[in-house]
């Protein structure tokens, strides 16, 4: 009778287990394509915030050049990408993925698009740490202060002065902290000197990208 009983039990048990499985399985497919695109969504708009529908016509998502903790001056811990925009297939602009390593509280993850001409499209953080109040104020959802970088170049500031006026730069400070501020000047005017330094690259055509793939891989 007990062995008959545990026989049963543990029948029931596994054809349970089966079960949960399948269903977890299931709910996993079933939600995985829908995940993927809400992420995806996500992407295009911080993406799009900086480069509008009506100054291109391609994907960025779909149009991107990988890019590493070796690419010198953008300060990356992992491999992410370089996003192209272009108007009926020409590169008008691109969006470089920066690390601020030298946050008050913490690295700055940001993105930083520039035009063909070299000067700033725009500027977003997309992960910090920073003090609520203060050095959150990175965030354009809690200041205006990283708009401040629209339209500047390496020729307006000049190098030596983009930093922040307790620098004796151009760029203003958070009242209360200037550890952030100076961190993410510094690193958007990295940005600026790496597309400079790669401008041929980073603008050329998708058959030349891929050609350059090929004789670096071939």
């Amino acid at each position: 009778m007990m062995q008959s009983s545990i026989r049963r039990n543990s029948i029931l048990l596994g054809l349970f287990a089966v079960l949960t499985t399948n269903i977890i399985v299931g709910t996993y497919l079933g939600t995985r394509d829908k995940i993927v695109e809400a992420r995806r969504q996500a992407q295009e708009k911080a993406l799009l915030e900086i480069i509008p529908l009506e100054r291109h016509n391609n994907s960025m998502l779909d149009d991107s050049i990988a890019v590493g903790p070796q690419a010198a001056g953008l300060g990356l811990r992992t491999d992410k990408n370089i996003y192209v925009a272009r108007q009926d297939g020409t590169a008008i602009a691109v969006i470089l993925p920066v690390t601020a390593p030298d946050g008050y509280s913490g690295a700055i993850d940001l993105i930083v698009g520039i035009n063909g001409d070299g000067s700033v499209a725009g500027v977003r953080a997309l992960a910090h740490k920073e003090t609520p109040g203060l050095g959150d104020k990175v965030d354009l959802k809690k200041s205006d202060w990283i708009l401040s970088f629209d339209g500047r170049s390496l020729a307006n500031p000049l190098p030596a002065k983009w930093k922040v006026k307790k620098d004796k730069g151009v760029f203003d400070q958070f009242t209360g902290a200037t550890i952030t501020p100076r961190a993410v000047t510094a690193a958007v005017r990295r940005s600026l000197e790496y597309f400079h330094a790669n401008r041929a690259k980073l603008l050329a055509s998708p058959a030349a990208q891929d050609q350059k793939l090929e004789n670096k891989h071939g």
